[in-house]
């Protein structure tokens, strides 16, 4: 034939610099080293927002028709410039994902139109903005640090109508006596915050569901991690001291296996129980994260 393949300039310097024998090595680390980075899969250490565009990309394929319908409705998703990618012409980010999979669990058990709903650490808002935006909520009260209300306040002010914005109570952790008054609630909500506060305050909220609620979903960690290849523990050993301390659930499990986590779900579905006399009436993994699950309980009847 005449002809030799050559070799291009860019596999002729990873040849040189990034794959060759001597980098190679004896095997050990190979794959998770520069060499396979270059052969397989994008550096995890650098490649971050790819990865994570690639798991909502895959999320939304996954999406039901119920759940794009939700989705759909909630509009000014993208205020804030979130990680997002385009989906059969829809703009797609993960916590709006996470939002509507949270509504679609719930709404198989609690029939919200009409509801009052509290939620216990709102985050920036996300899971208000879409039962407000999806179900006729006549009240939704936000307890929260005065510090992360503020964002919550802006957030749902810019994305909410005003006749959705006026129904939202914001209460301060500082005024809660004062402020619920006799309030009760169809519905009660934790994401992603019991497990990062003391055991103390984690009783008194389940406490104070047990005796305004009549429903509570969460969706919390199921245990804590050491894996120190997930984020090279960047945040420092104090502010892993203090996370492995937080909340009711704190045994040290491996979060990326599966059976591990199912067997520590046994612990989060009491642990999370308001009262006694309460009961789980469904519980579940909360995808994608591995570690997460998520569960509803209901107030006995006569509480209801």
């Amino acid at each position: 034939m005449g002809f030799k393949p050559q070799v291009n300039e860019l596999w002729k310097y990873i040849g040189e610099n990034e794959v060759n024998e001597e980098l190679i090595g004896d095997l050990a680390d190979f794959k998770t080293s520069q060499v396979n980075y270059r052969l397989t899969y994008f550096d995890v250490r650098t490649n971050g927002v790819r990865y994570l565009k690639t798991l909502i990309y895959n999320l939304a394929g996954q999406l039901s028709a119920d759940n794009w319908d939700r989705l759909r409705r909630i509009s000014g998703r993208d205020l804030g410039r979130p990680y997002a990618v385009t989906y059969d012409g829809e703009s797609v980010d993960l916590d709006y994902l996470r939002a509507v999979s949270d509504l679609e669990f719930i709404e198989k058990n609690v029939d919200l139109d009409g509801g009052r709903v509290l939620e216990i650490g709102a985050g920036y808002g996300r899971t208000c903005h879409t039962l407000m935006s999806n179900k006729d909520i006549a009240a939704y009260t936000i307890i929260d640090l005065p510090t992360t209300m503020a964002l919550s306040r802006k957030y749902l002010r810019a994305v909410l109508p005003d006749e959705e914005f006026k129904k939202i109570t914001f209460i301060p952790i500082d005024e809660i006596e004062a402020s619920l008054g006799d309030a009760e609630f169809d519905l009660c909500i934790n994401i992603d915050s019991l497990a990062e506060m003391d055991v103390k305050t984690v009783r008194y909220y389940l406490s104070l569901i047990a005796e305004r609620g009549r429903n509570f979903y969460t969706n919390n960690p199921v245990g804590k991690y050491m894996d120190k290849s997930l984020d090279d523990h960047a945040r420092g050993e104090a502010a892993i001291a203090r996370a492995l301390d937080a909340g009711l659930l704190t045994d040290v499990i491996d979060v990326h296996d599966n059976r591990a986590v199912r067997e520590q779900a046994r612990k989060f579905v009491v642990a999370y129980r308001p009262h006694e006399s309460w009961s789980c009436v469904a519980d579940e993994w909360a995808a994608p994260f591995t570690w997460y699950w998520q569960a509803l309980y209901q107030a006995p009847a006569e509480g209801r």
